[in-house]
């Protein structure tokens, strides 16, 4: 199978990890979205990534739908069996998912509007979602054992993102937050090599 990905996404980086989780081979092809490849558009109408090329020639987007299949077709599983715990991994995912989005939009609102027309109150409510997210993580963060699932390896991402693009700007006393990506690091050794990179 084929993953049409870039280095630095975090959508990206939590589909790398799961898969590698759960021991299945991807080829992975780097992709520039903003040269709208072709290989990625004629996968992918959106022209987004992470974008899954199944061995029949499928094409799968977004990231939560490749995780989902990646569930299906591995040999371990990547969300809990059980009901109640699926539906927290799923909802850490969603959260982590989200602090993604909005820290993306924060990205391109810097990089693809002149810098007369930032909108600093557009960055404003974004870092408020982001703030009001980091802190109930703070105090609900998720356990590291010997079972990861799906919503560790979005929060893992998340925060790989958040070292990349916001060092310093984040941490601000989250001391369980700060020292989280060490944990899973411990439980998951690849983490330092598939995290967002630029």
């Amino acid at each position: 199978m084929k993953l049409l990905f870039a280095p630095a996404s975090p959508y990206s980086s939590k589909v790398r990890m799961a898969a590698r989780h759960l021991g299945i081979e991807l080829e992975e092809i780097r992709v520039n979205t903003a040269e709208n490849p072709p290989e990625l558009l004629d996968a992918n109408p959106l022209g987004k990534i992470p974008t899954l090329v199944t061995d029949d020639g499928t094409t799968i987007f977004d990231s939560r739908a490749i995780m989902h299949y990646l569930h299906r077709i591995g040999d371990k599983r990547l969300y809990p069996k059980k009901d109640e715990k699926r539906t927290e991994a799923e909802v850490l995912e969603a959260l982590a998912d989200g602090i993604s989005d909005c820290l993306l939009a924060i990205v391109y609102e810097k990089r693809f509007r002149p810098p007369e027309l930032v909108s600093q109150d557009a960055i404003d409510r974004q870092w408020a979602k982001i703030n009001r997210s980091l802190d109930y993580l703070d105090k609900n963060l998720p356990k590291v054992g010997k079972k990861l699932h799906g919503g560790h390896f979005a929060l893992a991402a998340t925060l790989g993102y958040l070292m990349l693009r916001f060092p310093g700007d984040w941490e601000n006393g989250r001391a369980a937050l700060t020292e989280w990506p060490a944990k899973f690091a411990k439980a998951f050794e690849p983490y330092p090599a598939l995290r967002p990179k630029a």
